[in-house]
């Protein structure tokens, strides 16, 4: 495999598994834990929640989007365009998940705390925790795509 592609892979796999892990704990740790925050507190504290995780997930969600898209259109020969277009599929229902439910939940609870809002956070983000971690699986299989 040509160092530029492996190089390429590898930053793809890293960016992906990356987002797995850190939605892994946000699902499981830090959401439901949303609950337990005081009603005094809460509106600052999901405030200052959004502003913070953007700095942390931003770079990874760009590099592993970028890194995607330049697999797609690239590497269709050396990773086979079923996993390419798997991995941009998984993508793509990622961000729309994102944009059409976990962002407008955030912006609800901006507002100040809801129960309701906050369970419907934690059972719709199944849907990005899934798809990082399917994700994850397919950089992997390109990266043994790539090295048969």
């Amino acid at each position: 495999m040509p160092a530029g592609t492996a190089l390429l892979l590898t930053i793809h796999l890293a960016a992906t598994a990356a987002m797995a892990g850190l939605i892994w704990f946000v699902q499981v740790n830090h959401y439901p834990l949303f609950d337990r925050i005081g009603p005094d507190s809460f509106v600052v504290y999901e405030r200052e929640h959004q502003r913070l995780t953007s700095w942390v997930v931003g770079p990874f969600m760009a590099v592993e989007g970028v890194t995607a898209l330049l697999i797609a259109g690239t590497e269709l020969d050396t990773v086979g365009a079923t996993l390419a277009i798997e991995g941009l599929v998984l993508l793509a229902v990622i961000h729309a998940s994102t944009v059409f439910l976990q962002v407008p939940a955030h912006t609800r609870l901006s507002d100040g705390h809801d129960p309701a809002v906050v369970r419907r956070l934690v059972s719709t983000n199944w849907i990005r925790t899934i798809g990082w971690s399917a994700r994850t699986v397919v950089a992997g299989a390109m990266i043994v795509a790539a090295s048969t």
